[in-house]
């Protein structure tokens, strides 16, 4: 009888510097397989969809079914079966679509060696057979090479050494060609960049240290420097540099992992894994990252880690429901990668690599809160200010490092900074003094410019399309209507029209059209009242109410020009999410957070989505996406915080900075990064 999967939402815990930090898992379920089956192959159809076949399942019950997953429905379809059943065998995407399967075992352990092969038609979904190899074989590897023909190396077939055959697609024939230097099975094989293929380790009798090369346009090998680590049932990755990471295996079941470099035919070390392990799967995602999934190290793993060629380190990413070995993995067309499989396993999983670990960047120099955090026209953050401070310093994105800049003339906290089309930053009002100053990043000083015309904290600043700047609101000895703009020409403050409801801690968000909406905040009560300011006219018009009153929520403009406001306070925090359109100036209800929120942060992200991210109750984050008015928890940052910034950098990468949490102002500083459109996220936890 098969076991079952059952998921659940599984968390991973890293330790940094001494605290615990938790990352919600990267993995979902999917459709299970129809039928339980490890030792299956999986191929990755050109039209997306994969193609699993053959394998085992419950004590040598060897499989001839095969069935496609569509990653559109997350769903297993049967499709044509094998002339016979086969397990140990290769499947080979050849460049007409169509799937070349290759030897196997058909019966018992170790035994029924298959040199019969066969040809998949996705278009009909059926299989013919072709030319059978001239050597049964299991455990062999089949490479597609740069002339579109099958190469077939090594094996097992309890009689003799098999030799090594080239399948020729436009022919339909196997031709022998080259024998290797050392025999083997259980080893890996990799088309380098110059078209030839490398073969590492494996076992015939003893593990082989060996490994050697095959040259397509001559017929021959030659032998490269040896292995560092004996192994069998590893891993090897082509990275994006043209080298090949080679990882796991055993005896042993070591951890250790190795690069081999092309260019000088040597091996070096790199980092080990975080757990030994064999028979897993290596996928290189399209960050440049290898992801390791499941295999055994004396017991089926659910564990999965991440390699990174640049530093040459390991880390830990979200685990599978269960273990998984002898499965498949494969990277789909979207960047994500499926699982399937694996000993007397139907489940299959889903990675996204839009969540990820946390990794440390550099420390503010001063922890603080209720600062601002303004990205300049360098790329480089100017982080400003905050309780009690006059402080100010800029964080480098290329280095990861803070260094202090000038100091502000007064003291602020609950100020607002607005980025100038000089590329100067006007910051403004706060608890302090009425006055503004503006930074100069050519030469890293501040002035002191016109004060408001009324004190102000907990005020909006928005910078309209004039290059004026529009202060809104907020709070002094009671709640301000009061609304004024900065002339950046004059270095002066002029009123305009006020508001029509007083109002603090609530939004102010430019539109399309230039005019600016504001809506929610509080006034001895919660607020749903919005309203929309004209700079043609300096008048403000009210717009139809919030569905639900709220303050210290969030409001970004979408690429489509909606406003997605998100989370806040009434009586409780709120989990509630409302979008407006100023074509119609009506809010419709979307899709609630998975929690609720207040004092958080909202970035609109390169890809058009929205990151949401921590709050004073939890490091938790999520990112809405407007394509389907739906929410997706993402990793988890570090440390619950509010009064912090989050920025989008030029890169893409968000930052998040400083805050306050459990009584103390926070100098760590966390990083999310997209890549292509998926959230990779990136951290940091560093403590006080």
């Amino acid at each position: 009888m098969s076991r079952k999967c059952v998921f659940l939402v599984v968390v991973v815990e890293l330790v940094a510097f001494g605290v615990r930090v938790s990352a919600v898992t990267e993995w979902k379920p999917t459709g299970s397989l129809d039928i339980p089956r490890c030792r299956h192959t999986a191929t990755l159809l050109p039209n997306g969809k994969v193609l699993v076949a053959g394998g085992w399942v419950s004590g040598s019950t060897y499989l001839s079914s095969a069935e496609i997953y569509d990653p559109s429905t997350g769903t297993w379809e049967a499709t044509g079966s094998f002339d016979g059943p086969r397990s140990y065998h290769t499947a080979t995407l050849l460049p007409t679509g169509k799937v070349l399967v290759v030897g196997g075992e058909e019966d018992g352990y170790m035994s029924g060696f298959l040199s019969s092969a066969e040809i998949y038609d996705p278009n009909n979904g059926t299989w013919e057979p072709t030319a059978s190899l001239a050597s049964p074989r299991s455990r062999h590897t089949a490479t597609l090479l740069p002339s579109g023909k099958v190469l077939v190396v090594g094996g097992y077939n309890d009689y003799s050494p098999p030799g090594t055959e080239i399948y020729d697609p436009s022919t339909e024939t196997w031709t022998t060609t080259g024998s290797l230097i050392a025999q083997r099975y259980n080893h890996t094989a990799t088309v380098l960049p110059s078209g030839k293929v490398l073969v590492a380790g494996g076992v015939l009798g003893d593990l082989l240290p060996t490994a050697e090369v095959y040259d397509p346009t001559t017929g021959t090998w030659e032998a490269v420097g040896n292995l560092d680590t004996l192994r069998r049932n590893h891993t090897a990755t082509l990275l994006s540099s043209g080298k090949v990471l080679v990882a796991g295996g055993s005896p042993g079941y070591p951890a250790a992992a190795e690069v081999y470099d092309p260019t000088t035919g040597t091996w070096e070390i790199t980092g080990d894994l975080n757990t030994p392990r064999l028979r897993h799967t290596a996928t290189l995602l399209p960050s440049g990252k290898v992801l390791i999934v499941g295999g055994s190290d004396s017991s089926d793993l659910s564990s999965a880690e991440l390699y990174d060629p640049v530093t040459g380190t390991w880390e830990i990413t979200g685990s599978l429901a269960e273990g998984h070995d002898f499965h498949t993995a494969t990277l789909l067309s979207a960047g994500k990668v499926l699982v399937a499989g694996g000993d007397d396993r139907s489940c299959a999983e889903i990675y996204d690599p839009s969540v990820g670990a946390w990794e440390p960047t550099g420390n503010l120099n001063t922890p603080r809160d209720h600062h601002t955090a303004t990205v300049l026209p360098s790329g480089k953050v100017l982080v400003a200010g905050g309780d009690s401070l006059l402080s100010s310093e800029i964080y480098d994105p290329s280095t990861g490092i803070w260094e202090t800049t000038g100091s502000l003339a007064a003291e602020r906290s609950r100020h607002t900074a607005t980025l100038l089309n000089s590329g100067k930053v006007l910051v403004a009002g706060g608890l302090g003094p009425p006055t503004a100053e503006i930074y100069d990043p050519s030469t890293g000083t501040w002035g002191i410019t016109g004060s408001l015309t009324k004190p102000r904290w907990y005020h909006t600043a928005t910078l309209l399309p004039s290059g004026k700047v529009l202060v809104v609101g907020g709070y002094d000895s009671g709640y301000l209507s009061d609304v004024e703009i900065y002339d950046p020409e004059h270095g002066t403050w002029e009123a305009t029209g006020s508001l029509n409801v007083p109002r603090n801690r609530h939004t102010s968000t430019l539109l399309p059209s230039g005019k600016v909406l504001v809506a929610g905040g509080w006034m001895d009560g919660y607020l749903s009242s919005a309203e929309i300011y004209d700079p043609s006219t300096g008048t403000w018009e009210n717009t139809n109410r919030l569905i639900t009153p709220r303050y210290r929520h969030t409001a970004t403009l979408l690429q489509s020009g909606k406003v997605l406001i998100a989370g806040g306070k009434n009586e409780n925090g709120l989990s509630s999410s409302e979008v407006y359109d100023p074509s119609t100036g009506t809010w419709t209800s979307v899709a609630s957070m998975q929690r609720p929120r207040f004092s958080h942060t909202a970035t609109l992200l390169q890809s058009g989505k929205v990151l949401i991210a921590v709050d004073p109750n939890e490091a938790s984050a999520e990112v809405y996406d407007p394509s389907t008015g739906t929410w997706e928890i993402t990793a988890n940052p570090g440390t619950p915080r509010y009064k912090h910034t989050a920025t989008l950098l030029l890169s893409g990468e968000v930052l998040i900075a400083g805050g306050y949490e459990a009584g103390v102002d926070l100098g760590d500083v966390e990083i999310l990064v997209l890549l292509k459109e998926l959230l990779l996220t990136k951290s940091a936890r560093n403590l006080l």
